[in-house]
Protein backbone atom coordinates (compact mmCIF):
# COMPACT_ATOMS: atom_id res chain seq x y z
CA UNK A 1 0.00 0.00 0.00
CA UNK A 2 1.51 3.32 -1.09
CA UNK A 3 0.52 6.80 0.05
CA UNK A 4 -2.02 7.19 -2.74
CA UNK A 5 -3.89 4.03 -1.81
CA UNK A 6 -3.53 4.86 1.89
CA UNK A 7 -5.37 8.15 1.31
CA UNK A 8 -8.19 6.31 -0.45
CA UNK A 9 -8.44 3.43 2.02
CA UNK A 10 -8.04 5.72 5.00
CA UNK A 11 -11.10 7.70 3.93
CA UNK A 12 -13.02 4.46 3.49
CA UNK A 13 -12.05 3.32 6.98
CA UNK A 14 -13.02 6.66 8.53
CA UNK A 15 -16.40 6.42 6.80
CA UNK A 16 -16.81 2.86 8.06
CA UNK A 17 -16.00 3.87 11.64
CA UNK A 18 -18.31 6.90 11.48
CA UNK A 19 -21.12 4.71 10.14
CA UNK A 20 -20.41 2.11 12.83
CA UNK A 21 -20.67 4.68 15.61
CA UNK A 22 -23.78 6.34 14.17
CA UNK A 23 -25.60 3.01 13.79
CA UNK A 24 -24.19 1.13 16.76
CA UNK A 25 -27.56 1.28 18.50
CA UNK A 26 -28.94 -1.05 15.82
CA UNK A 27 -26.48 -3.85 16.61
CA UNK A 28 -27.06 -6.44 19.35
CA UNK A 29 -25.04 -5.07 22.26
CA UNK A 30 -23.62 -8.50 23.16
CA UNK A 31 -22.36 -11.02 20.59
CA UNK A 32 -24.23 -14.25 19.89
CA UNK A 33 -21.21 -16.50 19.41
CA UNK A 34 -19.68 -19.45 21.19
CA UNK A 35 -16.05 -19.75 22.36
CA UNK A 36 -13.82 -20.67 19.44
CA UNK A 37 -16.16 -19.22 16.82
CA UNK A 38 -13.43 -17.28 15.00
CA UNK A 39 -10.86 -20.02 14.38
CA UNK A 40 -13.08 -21.85 11.95
CA UNK A 41 -13.68 -18.65 9.96
CA UNK A 42 -10.04 -17.94 9.10
CA UNK A 43 -7.22 -20.03 7.61
CA UNK A 44 -4.91 -22.01 9.86
CA UNK A 45 -1.85 -20.04 8.65
CA UNK A 46 -1.01 -16.59 7.32
CA UNK A 47 -1.20 -16.16 3.52
CA UNK A 48 2.03 -16.57 1.58
CA UNK A 49 0.99 -13.96 -1.00
CA UNK A 50 -0.41 -10.48 -0.28
CA UNK A 51 -4.17 -10.06 -0.16
CA UNK A 52 -6.04 -6.94 -1.26
CA UNK A 53 -7.49 -4.35 1.08
CA UNK A 54 -10.93 -5.18 -0.32
CA UNK A 55 -10.56 -8.78 0.84
CA UNK A 56 -9.50 -7.70 4.32
CA UNK A 57 -12.17 -5.01 4.54
CA UNK A 58 -15.08 -7.29 3.62
CA UNK A 59 -14.05 -9.72 6.37
CA UNK A 60 -14.52 -7.10 9.10
CA UNK A 61 -18.29 -7.58 9.14
CA UNK A 62 -18.05 -11.29 8.41
CA UNK A 63 -15.43 -12.30 10.99
CA UNK A 64 -14.76 -9.51 13.49
CA UNK A 65 -18.05 -7.74 14.17
CA UNK A 66 -20.02 -10.90 15.05
CA UNK A 67 -17.70 -11.34 18.04
CA UNK A 68 -17.60 -7.73 19.23
CA UNK A 69 -19.19 -6.57 22.47
CA UNK A 70 -20.26 -3.04 21.60
CA UNK A 71 -19.00 -1.08 24.60
CA UNK A 72 -20.08 2.22 23.10
CA UNK A 73 -23.64 1.15 22.43
CA UNK A 74 -26.24 3.21 24.32
CA UNK A 75 -27.59 -0.15 25.52
CA UNK A 76 -24.32 -1.14 27.19
CA UNK A 77 -24.72 -0.72 30.96
CA UNK A 78 -21.97 -3.08 32.15
CA UNK A 79 -18.67 -2.50 33.97
CA UNK A 80 -17.85 1.21 33.57
CA UNK A 81 -17.61 3.53 30.55
CA UNK A 82 -14.86 3.16 28.00
CA UNK A 83 -14.62 6.69 26.71
CA UNK A 84 -14.96 7.38 23.02
CA UNK A 85 -15.02 10.52 20.89
CA UNK A 86 -14.18 11.63 17.38
CA UNK A 87 -11.42 14.05 18.45
CA UNK A 88 -9.70 11.27 20.41
CA UNK A 89 -9.93 8.90 17.44
CA UNK A 90 -8.35 11.52 15.18
CA UNK A 91 -5.56 12.02 17.70
CA UNK A 92 -4.96 8.26 17.78
CA UNK A 93 -4.58 8.28 14.01
CA UNK A 94 -1.97 11.03 14.30
CA UNK A 95 -0.19 9.17 17.09
CA UNK A 96 -0.04 6.05 14.96
CA UNK A 97 1.14 8.05 11.99
CA UNK A 98 3.97 9.73 13.89
CA UNK A 99 4.89 6.37 15.41
CA UNK A 100 7.41 7.60 17.97
CA UNK A 101 8.56 5.56 20.98
CA UNK A 102 8.56 8.21 23.66
CA UNK A 103 10.73 6.53 26.28
CA UNK A 104 12.93 9.61 26.65
CA UNK A 105 12.84 13.31 25.90
CA UNK A 106 15.31 12.82 23.05
CA UNK A 107 13.20 10.03 21.55
CA UNK A 108 10.60 12.71 20.78
CA UNK A 109 10.63 15.99 22.71
CA UNK A 110 7.02 16.88 21.84
CA UNK A 111 5.78 13.49 23.09
CA UNK A 112 7.36 14.07 26.51
CA UNK A 113 6.64 17.76 26.91
CA UNK A 114 3.00 17.64 25.81
CA UNK A 115 2.36 14.82 28.28
CA UNK A 116 3.84 16.82 31.15
CA UNK A 117 1.71 19.85 30.30
CA UNK A 118 -1.48 17.83 29.72
CA UNK A 119 -1.15 16.15 33.13
CA UNK A 120 -0.77 19.60 34.64
CA UNK A 121 -3.87 20.78 32.76
CA UNK A 122 -5.86 17.82 34.03
CA UNK A 123 -4.47 18.19 37.55
CA UNK A 124 -5.67 21.79 37.60
CA UNK A 125 -9.08 20.71 36.27
CA UNK A 126 -9.57 18.54 39.38
CA UNK A 127 -7.93 21.12 41.64
CA UNK A 128 -5.00 18.95 42.70
CA UNK A 129 -2.64 20.49 45.26
CA UNK A 130 0.24 22.31 43.59
CA UNK A 131 2.79 19.77 44.82
CA UNK A 132 1.35 17.13 42.46
CA UNK A 133 1.99 19.30 39.41
CA UNK A 134 5.22 19.48 37.43
CA UNK A 135 5.01 23.18 36.61
CA UNK A 136 8.36 24.61 35.55
CA UNK A 137 10.39 23.33 38.48
CA UNK A 138 8.08 21.23 40.67
CA UNK A 139 9.08 18.05 42.50
CA UNK A 140 5.92 16.20 41.49
CA UNK A 141 4.18 15.65 38.20
CA UNK A 142 2.00 13.40 36.13
CA UNK A 143 2.46 10.51 33.73
CA UNK A 144 0.16 8.54 31.43
CA UNK A 145 0.04 4.86 32.35
CA UNK A 146 -1.77 2.19 30.36
CA UNK A 147 -4.29 1.39 33.09
CA UNK A 148 -5.11 1.94 36.74
CA UNK A 149 -3.69 -1.53 37.38
CA UNK A 150 -0.30 -0.35 36.11
CA UNK A 151 -0.48 2.78 38.23
CA UNK A 152 -1.19 0.77 41.38
CA UNK A 153 1.66 -1.61 40.63
CA UNK A 154 4.11 1.21 39.90
CA UNK A 155 3.19 3.03 43.11
CA UNK A 156 3.48 -0.16 45.18
CA UNK A 157 6.91 -0.95 43.72
CA UNK A 158 8.08 2.61 44.34
CA UNK A 159 6.82 2.41 47.92
CA UNK A 160 8.55 -0.94 48.40
CA UNK A 161 11.89 0.39 47.16
CA UNK A 162 11.62 3.52 49.29
CA UNK A 163 10.78 1.51 52.43
CA UNK A 164 13.51 -1.07 51.93
CA UNK A 165 16.16 1.62 51.48
CA UNK A 166 14.92 3.50 54.52
CA UNK A 167 15.10 0.42 56.75
CA UNK A 168 18.52 -0.56 55.42
CA UNK A 169 19.85 2.89 56.30
CA UNK A 170 18.52 2.57 59.85
CA UNK A 171 19.42 -1.13 60.18
CA UNK A 172 22.51 -1.93 58.04
CA UNK A 173 22.55 -5.48 59.34
CA UNK A 174 19.23 -6.25 57.63
CA UNK A 175 19.31 -7.66 54.12
CA UNK A 176 16.78 -6.70 51.46
CA UNK A 177 15.13 -10.11 51.76
CA UNK A 178 14.84 -9.68 55.56
CA UNK A 179 12.86 -6.48 55.05
CA UNK A 180 10.86 -7.72 52.08
CA UNK A 181 9.57 -10.68 54.06
CA UNK A 182 8.10 -8.32 56.65
CA UNK A 183 6.43 -5.79 54.34
CA UNK A 184 2.65 -5.62 54.36
CA UNK A 185 0.30 -3.62 52.11
CA UNK A 186 -3.36 -2.79 52.73
CA UNK A 187 -6.53 -2.04 50.80
CA UNK A 188 -10.25 -2.12 51.49
CA UNK A 189 -12.08 -5.41 51.06
CA UNK A 190 -13.95 -3.53 48.31
CA UNK A 191 -10.78 -2.64 46.39
CA UNK A 192 -10.29 -3.82 42.82
CA UNK A 193 -8.59 -7.19 42.42
CA UNK A 194 -5.71 -5.44 40.63
CA UNK A 195 -4.50 -4.13 44.00
CA UNK A 196 -4.09 -7.66 45.31
CA UNK A 197 -2.44 -8.59 42.02
CA UNK A 198 0.04 -5.73 42.42
CA UNK A 199 1.05 -7.13 45.82
CA UNK A 200 1.37 -10.59 44.29
CA UNK A 201 3.68 -9.27 41.57
CA UNK A 202 5.54 -7.13 44.09
CA UNK A 203 6.17 -10.12 46.36
CA UNK A 204 4.64 -8.57 49.50
CA UNK A 205 1.86 -9.52 51.91
CA UNK A 206 -1.54 -7.98 51.27
CA UNK A 207 -4.27 -7.52 53.86
CA UNK A 208 -7.84 -6.37 53.33
CA UNK A 209 -9.29 -3.74 55.63
CA UNK A 210 -12.95 -4.51 56.40
CA UNK A 211 -15.27 -1.82 55.07
CA UNK A 212 -18.23 -0.41 56.99
CA UNK A 213 -21.93 -0.75 56.24
CA UNK A 214 -21.57 1.75 53.38
CA UNK A 215 -18.74 -0.31 51.85
CA UNK A 216 -16.18 2.30 52.88
CA UNK A 217 -12.75 1.83 54.46
CA UNK A 218 -12.39 3.84 57.69
CA UNK A 219 -9.40 5.08 59.64
CA UNK A 220 -10.15 3.04 62.76
CA UNK A 221 -10.06 -0.25 60.83
CA UNK A 222 -6.74 0.64 59.20
CA UNK A 223 -5.19 1.71 62.50
CA UNK A 224 -6.25 -1.55 64.13
CA UNK A 225 -4.62 -3.62 61.38
CA UNK A 226 -1.43 -1.54 61.43
CA UNK A 227 -1.09 -1.84 65.22
CA UNK A 228 -1.58 -5.60 65.11
CA UNK A 229 0.94 -6.06 62.30
CA UNK A 230 3.58 -3.86 63.89
CA UNK A 231 3.20 -5.83 67.12
CA UNK A 232 3.80 -8.99 65.09
CA UNK A 233 7.05 -7.56 63.67
CA UNK A 234 5.68 -6.66 60.24
CA UNK A 235 6.36 -3.40 58.38
CA UNK A 236 3.24 -1.60 57.07
CA UNK A 237 4.33 0.32 53.98
CA UNK A 238 1.49 0.84 51.46
CA UNK A 239 -2.25 1.56 51.48
CA UNK A 240 -4.42 1.81 48.39
CA UNK A 241 -7.51 3.92 49.02
CA UNK A 242 -10.33 3.54 46.51
CA UNK A 243 -12.50 6.45 45.42
CA UNK A 244 -15.37 4.87 43.50
CA UNK A 245 -15.09 1.13 44.06
CA UNK A 246 -15.74 -1.17 41.12
CA UNK A 247 -18.59 -3.05 42.78
CA UNK A 248 -20.72 -0.14 44.00
CA UNK A 249 -18.83 3.15 43.60
CA UNK A 250 -18.23 3.66 47.33
CA UNK A 251 -15.56 6.03 48.62
CA UNK A 252 -12.92 5.33 51.25
CA UNK A 253 -12.59 8.03 53.93
CA UNK A 254 -9.42 9.84 52.90
CA UNK A 255 -9.68 12.40 55.69
CA UNK A 256 -9.47 9.55 58.24
CA UNK A 257 -7.02 7.31 56.38
CA UNK A 258 -4.59 9.99 55.23
CA UNK A 259 -3.35 11.19 58.63
CA UNK A 260 -2.78 7.57 59.74
CA UNK A 261 -0.73 6.81 56.63
CA UNK A 262 1.36 9.94 57.11
CA UNK A 263 1.92 9.21 60.81
CA UNK A 264 2.87 5.58 60.17
CA UNK A 265 5.06 6.41 57.16
CA UNK A 266 2.78 4.39 54.86
CA UNK A 267 2.65 5.29 51.17
CA UNK A 268 -0.92 6.36 50.37
CA UNK A 269 -2.00 5.67 46.80
CA UNK A 270 -5.46 6.74 45.60
CA UNK A 271 -7.18 4.60 42.98
CA UNK A 272 -9.99 6.71 41.51
CA UNK A 273 -10.05 4.86 38.18
CA UNK A 274 -13.68 5.59 37.31
CA UNK A 275 -14.75 8.33 39.69
CA UNK A 276 -11.73 10.60 39.24
CA UNK A 277 -13.05 12.15 36.04
CA UNK A 278 -16.07 13.50 37.94
CA UNK A 279 -13.79 15.65 40.08
CA UNK A 280 -13.62 18.18 37.22
CA UNK A 281 -17.15 19.13 38.33
CA UNK A 282 -17.01 21.39 41.42
CA UNK A 283 -20.01 19.64 42.97
CA UNK A 284 -18.11 16.33 43.05
CA UNK A 285 -14.68 17.64 44.02
CA UNK A 286 -15.47 17.06 47.73
CA UNK A 287 -15.03 13.34 47.05
CA UNK A 288 -11.29 14.01 46.66
CA UNK A 289 -10.92 15.88 49.96
CA UNK A 290 -7.89 14.47 51.76
CA UNK A 291 -5.81 14.05 48.60
CA UNK A 292 -3.20 16.27 50.24
CA UNK A 293 -2.17 13.28 52.38
CA UNK A 294 -1.49 11.05 49.36
CA UNK A 295 1.82 10.14 47.75
CA UNK A 296 0.22 9.20 44.44
CA UNK A 297 -3.11 9.37 42.67
CA UNK A 298 -4.55 7.75 39.57
CA UNK A 299 -7.70 7.84 37.48
CA UNK A 300 -8.64 6.87 33.94
CA UNK A 301 -9.62 9.59 31.48
CA UNK A 302 -10.27 6.65 29.15
CA UNK A 303 -13.28 5.78 31.29
CA UNK A 304 -15.23 9.02 31.47
CA UNK A 305 -13.43 11.94 29.81
CA UNK A 306 -14.10 11.01 26.17
CA UNK A 307 -10.48 9.90 25.63
CA UNK A 308 -10.42 6.42 24.16
CA UNK A 309 -8.34 3.62 25.68
CA UNK A 310 -5.60 3.67 26.79
CA UNK A 311 -4.99 6.80 28.83
CA UNK A 312 -4.61 6.44 32.61
CA UNK A 313 -3.46 9.56 34.44
CA UNK A 314 -1.14 9.20 37.46
CA UNK A 315 0.42 11.90 39.63
CA UNK A 316 3.09 11.74 42.34
CA UNK A 317 4.15 14.30 44.90
CA UNK A 318 7.82 13.42 44.51
CA UNK A 319 8.95 12.22 41.13
CA UNK A 320 12.20 11.13 42.73
CA UNK A 321 10.28 8.30 44.45
CA UNK A 322 9.43 6.78 41.07
CA UNK A 323 12.71 7.54 39.37
CA UNK A 324 14.61 6.16 42.35
CA UNK A 325 12.81 2.84 41.99
CA UNK A 326 13.02 2.35 38.23
CA UNK A 327 15.98 4.31 36.88
CA UNK A 328 18.52 2.51 34.71
CA UNK A 329 20.66 4.41 32.20
CA UNK A 330 22.46 2.24 29.66
CA UNK A 331 24.55 4.19 27.18
CA UNK A 332 22.15 3.58 24.30
CA UNK A 333 19.35 5.40 26.17
CA UNK A 334 21.41 8.37 27.34
CA UNK A 335 21.22 11.76 25.67
CA UNK A 336 22.80 15.19 25.98
CA UNK A 337 20.01 16.92 27.89
CA UNK A 338 19.12 14.36 30.55
CA UNK A 339 21.13 16.03 33.33
CA UNK A 340 19.77 19.51 32.62
CA UNK A 341 17.02 19.21 35.21
CA UNK A 342 14.58 20.70 32.70
CA UNK A 343 13.18 17.52 31.16
CA UNK A 344 11.50 14.23 32.01
CA UNK A 345 12.43 10.78 30.79
CA UNK A 346 9.19 8.87 31.31
CA UNK A 347 10.83 5.46 31.00
CA UNK A 348 11.76 5.95 34.68
CA UNK A 349 8.09 6.39 35.64
CA UNK A 350 6.61 3.13 34.35
CA UNK A 351 7.06 -0.60 33.73
CA UNK A 352 7.66 -0.62 29.94
CA UNK A 353 10.27 1.53 28.23
CA UNK A 354 8.34 2.27 25.04
CA UNK A 355 5.27 4.49 25.02
CA UNK A 356 2.90 5.94 22.45
CA UNK A 357 2.09 9.60 21.92
CA UNK A 358 -1.05 9.35 24.07
CA UNK A 359 -1.09 12.95 25.25
CA UNK A 360 -2.28 13.95 21.77
CA UNK A 361 -5.68 12.48 22.70
CA UNK A 362 -5.87 14.65 25.80
CA UNK A 363 -4.80 17.74 23.85
CA UNK A 364 -7.41 17.22 21.13
CA UNK A 365 -10.26 16.40 23.51
CA UNK A 366 -9.55 19.11 26.08
CA UNK A 367 -9.37 21.75 23.37
CA UNK A 368 -12.35 20.59 21.28
CA UNK A 369 -14.73 19.92 24.19
CA UNK A 370 -13.42 22.41 26.71
CA UNK A 371 -13.81 21.88 30.45
CA UNK A 372 -17.46 22.91 30.24
CA UNK A 373 -18.23 20.32 27.58
CA UNK A 374 -16.61 17.56 29.62
CA UNK A 375 -18.47 18.65 32.74
CA UNK A 376 -21.74 18.56 30.81
CA UNK A 377 -21.00 15.00 29.67
CA UNK A 378 -20.40 13.79 33.24
CA UNK A 379 -23.41 15.61 34.64
CA UNK A 380 -25.65 14.06 31.99
CA UNK A 381 -24.49 10.57 32.97
CA UNK A 382 -25.07 11.28 36.67
CA UNK A 383 -28.52 12.65 35.88
CA UNK A 384 -29.40 9.48 33.96
CA UNK A 385 -28.23 7.25 36.81
CA UNK A 386 -30.51 9.07 39.23
CA UNK A 387 -33.33 8.72 36.72
CA UNK A 388 -32.80 4.97 36.75
CA UNK A 389 -32.55 4.99 40.55
CA UNK A 390 -35.98 6.62 40.77
CA UNK A 391 -37.48 4.02 38.44
CA UNK A 392 -36.17 1.27 40.71
CA UNK A 393 -37.44 2.97 43.85
CA UNK A 394 -40.93 3.25 42.37
CA UNK A 395 -41.19 -0.54 41.96
CA UNK A 396 -41.61 -2.17 45.36
CA UNK A 397 -40.33 -5.51 44.02
CA UNK A 398 -36.80 -4.04 43.77
CA UNK A 399 -34.29 -2.53 46.18
CA UNK A 400 -31.33 -0.15 45.84
CA UNK A 401 -28.26 -1.73 47.43
CA UNK A 402 -25.82 1.18 47.79
CA UNK A 403 -25.83 4.95 47.65
CA UNK A 404 -26.06 6.36 44.13
CA UNK A 405 -23.45 9.12 43.87
CA UNK A 406 -22.20 9.12 40.29
CA UNK A 407 -23.17 7.02 37.26
CA UNK A 408 -23.71 3.58 38.83
CA UNK A 409 -26.86 2.08 40.32
CA UNK A 410 -26.67 -1.21 42.26
CA UNK A 411 -30.09 -2.86 42.50
CA UNK A 412 -31.78 -6.24 42.77
CA UNK A 413 -35.09 -7.97 43.14
CA UNK A 414 -36.03 -8.45 46.76
CA UNK A 415 -35.45 -12.14 47.23
CA UNK A 416 -32.80 -14.80 46.90
CA UNK A 417 -29.48 -14.61 45.11
CA UNK A 418 -30.65 -17.41 42.82
CA UNK A 419 -33.62 -15.28 41.75
CA UNK A 420 -31.36 -12.38 40.83
CA UNK A 421 -28.86 -14.60 39.07
CA UNK A 422 -31.71 -15.89 36.90
CA UNK A 423 -32.91 -12.35 36.21
CA UNK A 424 -29.46 -11.23 35.07
CA UNK A 425 -29.13 -14.27 32.83
CA UNK A 426 -32.50 -13.56 31.24
CA UNK A 427 -31.58 -9.91 30.69
CA UNK A 428 -28.30 -10.67 28.99
CA UNK A 429 -29.75 -13.53 26.96
CA UNK A 430 -31.95 -11.02 25.12
CA UNK A 431 -28.79 -9.31 23.72
CA UNK A 432 -30.78 -6.06 23.91
CA UNK A 433 -28.94 -4.58 26.89
CA UNK A 434 -25.89 -5.75 28.78
CA UNK A 435 -25.34 -5.74 32.56
CA UNK A 436 -22.85 -7.39 34.92
CA UNK A 437 -23.25 -8.27 38.63
CA UNK A 438 -21.33 -7.67 41.82
CA UNK A 439 -21.32 -9.18 45.29
CA UNK A 440 -22.17 -6.84 48.18
CA UNK A 441 -21.64 -8.81 51.36
CA UNK A 442 -23.94 -11.83 51.00
CA UNK A 443 -26.07 -10.32 48.22
CA UNK A 444 -25.86 -10.97 44.47
CA UNK A 445 -26.48 -7.52 42.98
CA UNK A 446 -27.08 -6.17 39.48
CA UNK A 447 -25.05 -3.15 38.37
CA UNK A 448 -26.52 -0.57 36.01
CA UNK A 449 -23.73 1.73 34.81
CA UNK A 450 -24.29 4.69 32.49
CA UNK A 451 -21.59 4.14 29.89
CA UNK A 452 -22.08 5.35 26.33
CA UNK A 453 -21.32 8.86 25.11
CA UNK A 454 -24.63 8.72 23.22
CA UNK A 455 -26.88 7.23 25.92
CA UNK A 456 -30.06 9.20 26.55
CA UNK A 457 -33.16 8.96 28.72
CA UNK A 458 -35.03 6.86 26.16
CA UNK A 459 -32.31 4.19 26.35
CA UNK A 460 -32.56 4.11 30.14
CA UNK A 461 -36.35 3.88 29.92
CA UNK A 462 -36.09 1.06 27.39
CA UNK A 463 -33.70 -0.83 29.66
CA UNK A 464 -36.00 -0.49 32.66
CA UNK A 465 -39.04 -1.63 30.68
CA UNK A 466 -37.12 -4.71 29.56
CA UNK A 467 -35.86 -5.43 33.09
CA UNK A 468 -39.33 -5.13 34.65
CA UNK A 469 -40.95 -7.23 31.90
CA UNK A 470 -38.43 -10.01 32.45
CA UNK A 471 -38.78 -9.66 36.23
CA UNK A 472 -42.55 -10.08 35.97
CA UNK A 473 -42.18 -13.21 33.84
CA UNK A 474 -39.53 -14.61 36.16
CA UNK A 475 -41.53 -14.03 39.34
CA UNK A 476 -44.56 -15.76 37.83
CA UNK A 477 -42.44 -18.77 36.95
CA UNK A 478 -40.56 -18.63 40.25
CA UNK A 479 -43.52 -18.70 42.63
CA UNK A 480 -44.59 -22.30 41.91
CA UNK A 481 -41.00 -23.46 42.41
CA UNK A 482 -40.94 -21.98 45.89
CA UNK A 483 -43.99 -23.99 46.91
CA UNK A 484 -42.77 -27.33 45.56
Amino acid sequence: MDATEFRKRGKEMVDYIADYIETIHKRPVYPDVEPGYLRCLIPESAPQEPESFEDVFKDIEKIIMPGVTHWNSPYFFAYFPVAHSFPALLADILSGGIGCMGFSWAASPACTELETVMLDWLGKMINLPEEFLAGRDGEGGGVIQGSASEATLVSLLAARTKTVRHFQLENPELTESDIMGRLVAYASDMAHCSVERAALIGGVKMKNIPSDDKFTARGSALQKAVDEDKAAGLIPFFFCATLGTTACCSFDKLLELGPICNKENIWLHIDAAYAGSSFICPEFRYLLNGVEYANSLNFNPHKWLLINFDCSAMWVKKRSDLIGAFKLDPLYLQHNHQESGLITDYRHWQIPLGRRFRSLKMWFVFRMYGVKGLQEHIRQHVKLSHEFEQLVLQDERFEICSEVILGLVCFRLKGSNELNEELLKNINDTKKIHLVPCQLREKFVLRFAICSRTVESNHVQFAWQLITKLATELLKAWEPKQHQ
